[in-house]
């Protein structure tokens, strides 16, 4: 089994990717540019997506969007 790990930080880049900090300090980019076709995340293309934050581990945007720390 593996243990999920916490997003602790989030950036949200101009080029719809995610750079991510986890709680055990591991850093990675995530591509959300495939995701933006579809539901729930098609609202994120544009300025929206530059408002990530970070909520209970998760990324999260207004709207109530969120993406699971296990995709990322």
């Amino acid at each position: 089994m593996v243990d999920l790990l916490d997003v602790v930080s989030v950036v949200a880049n101009g080029d719809y990717t995610l750079h991510l900090q986890f709680e055990n300090g591991e850093e990675r980019i995530f591509d959300m540019l495939p995701y933006l076709e579809k539901k729930p995340f098609t609202p994120l293309k544009g300025p929206l997506f530059t408002k990530a934050f970070v909520d209970y581990g998760t990324v999260c945007w207004p709207g109530n969007i969120d993406i699971a720390p296990e995709t990322l």
